[in-house]
Formats: C-alpha cells, structure tokens, sequence
C-alpha cells in the first residue's frame, strides 16, 4: 500500500487560532517534514470558503501552494483532491501544471472533478452547473489538457470549452504527461471518464462501496479494452489515530473544542460526523491497520490521510508513521 498525506491549508479550519502571519510557515514546516518521511505524495484541497460553513477564516489557494511546496520539498510527490474544473480555464490549467511539473522536477500529480461546493461556485462567480453539465466540463477539460501535454497544443471546440491551437510549452516533465487522478464515483460518467483517461481514481464509502465501484470501473474498461489493472484506486480518510481508545477520544474532544466556536453548535454535528463516517479513520493502533488492511483487500492500493490535528499536534501523525505504514507498505 502506498500512502500519502494532507497538509492543512484552512478550508476545513484547521489553521484557526494561529496567526495568518504564520499559516505558511506552519504548513511549510509539515510539508518538509512529510518530505522527510513516509509518504509517497502530498495534498491540498481545491477549495475557496471553509467547510461545513462559509466564513472570514483563511482558506488557502490550492495551486499557488503546489508551486510553493514544489520549491519546499524534493522527494514527495505534489497532488489536489481533487482540483474542480469549473474554477479554471483548462488549457490555463495545463499550463499552470506544466509549469509546477517543472519546478517541482517532475513531482506533480493531477487530481481532477467535476466540483460540488454550491456556495463558493456562485460567490466566484462561476454560476452553479447542473450535475451532468459539471461532468461535461469534466470530460471535455480532460481531454484538452490531455492534448496539451502530449502534444504542447491543444484545439477543442466543445459545448463548454473552446481552444484553438492553445500552445502549453515547455511540455511537462514527465514523459506523457501530468498523471490524471479522477476523483469520484459517479458510475455512468465520472468513472467512465477514469477508465478513459486516469492512471489513479479516487473513491471511498466503505469496503461495500468500494468494492462495488471498483467493479464498474472494470465494466468501463473493459468496454473501452483498456487493462484494469492498469489503474491503481485510491481511498481518502480522515484519520484520528491513538495508542489507546482514551487517547482517540481525547484528541476528538479536542477537535471539536477548538472548532465549535468557528462552525457553530448546529454545523457541528455535521463536522464531527465525518469522524464517523464512510471516510473516516479513527481509532487505536490496531483498529486503524485492520480497516485499512481490509480496504487493501478489496482493491485499495493508496491511502491519503487528513490529520485534523497536525497543525497543532503532529503526534497521531508520527504514530501513523511509525506503526501503521511499516505494517502495510
């Protein structure tokens, strides 16, 4: 199994109380540690406003922090989960990546979606998409940014997207381009679009969930006669580890205590039930491997881990690294 991490960046308020004169020092500092450690990649949010709600704490911009932990680092890998792409022309997007593939040396990976978060849509000015028009964009953005590597050009005249000889040069780094990650799993046109175009996709909801989108996803490829296996599945967890039930319960406690007074008590609910939920990971030592032992099982072969608490406490991170990735790597 291979393993990648989050640094956090403030949309899910997990730079609150620390002063914005030092957020990017804070996240500088646990992006080279991750570069010292473990993790094959790294991961930001493409996210504008903070979440469960809306407010005046800082969240920030996911591509201007590839670029600046492109410069930071120089092992990991540098990735988004997942980049929407109605927030940016695609042949400018490709471009933008080229060049983050260059200064990163060939680091970049490219999580990319169709976007759900309605209210940042619309206070950007982006308007609000039905679902299979967001999916449309998806498939057609893909694709253009997909010539653009390949090729250094990219001409498309689709119903969301027009380009016309679009030149993206230096091309990327990486020989055929930035790896697509195609995140969601949407089973009549997101995963049709993964089996297309993504060497990653990027699902989760349970062992149950998984195991049945995986399925899908090899029903597209097989029509298309590309090689399943081609495509490694990836799994995202919000992760809250402890050596003892106590201890996993005491850093929640701490969670929700230093949240609350941002989010409110009825948002709150909804905060804490993604510790509970399908993408959840909580739990000892031992809970923590076994359910990701089983997700191994059934097909997952990349985890990437949210540590809500790493900003302030990197403890349940260096736990993971030292007894949950030795035992599953």
């Amino acid at each position: 199994m291979r393993f990648g991490i989050f640094i956090p960046q403030g949309w899910r308020f997990d730079l609150v109380d620390i002063d914005p004169a030092q957020h990017w020092s804070t996240m500088q500092s646990l992006a080279i540690a991750a570069d010292a450690g473990p993790w094959e990649s790294l991961w930001v949010y493409d996210h504008f406003h903070t979440t469960p709600v809306p407010s005046e704490e800082a969240t920030h911009e996911a591509w201007t922090l590839m670029s600046a932990f492109a410069a930071s680092t120089s092992r990991i890998r540098l990735g988004q989960m997942c980049t929407c792409m109605g927030y940016r022309n695609p042949a400018y997007l490709a471009k933008v990546a080229a060049t983050v593939d260059h200064v990163s040396a060939g680091r970049l990976e490219m999580g990319i979606g169709g976007g759900w978060y309605e209210h940042e849509w619309r206070a950007y000015g982006y308007g609000f998409p039905e679902i299979p028009d967001r999916l449309k964009m998806l498939g057609e953005g893909v694709e253009i940014m997909k010539q653009a590597w390949e090729t250094g050009s990219a001409t498309l005249d689709g119903a969301y997207y027009q380009v016309d000889g679009a030149i993206v040069r230096p091309l990327p780094v990486q020989g055929g381009g930035i790896p697509f990650w195609i995140a969601g799993g949407g089973e009549k046109v997101t995963l049709k679009i993964a089996a297309k175009y993504a060497s990653y996709t990027n699902f989760n909801g349970g062992v149950e969930n998984f195991t049945r989108k995986s399925e899908i996803l090899r029903g597209h490829t097989d029509r298309l006669g590309r090689d399943f296996a081609e495509i490694t599945r990836s799994a995202n967890f919000n992760t809250v580890i402890g050596e003892t039930e106590a201890e996993v319960a005491d850093r929640l406690k701490a969670i929700e205590a230093r949240v609350r007074p941002y989010v409110g008590d009825d948002a709150m609910e909804r905060f804490m039930h993604s510790y509970t939920g399908g993408e959840a990971l909580v739990g000892t030592v031992e809970q923590v491997t076994e359910q990701l032992a089983a997700m191994r099982d059934a097909g997952m072969g990349y985890a990437i881990h949210y540590f809500p608490e790493s900003a302030y406490d990197p403890s349940g991170v260096e736990l993971f690294e030292q007894k949950v990735v030795p035992a599953l790597a």
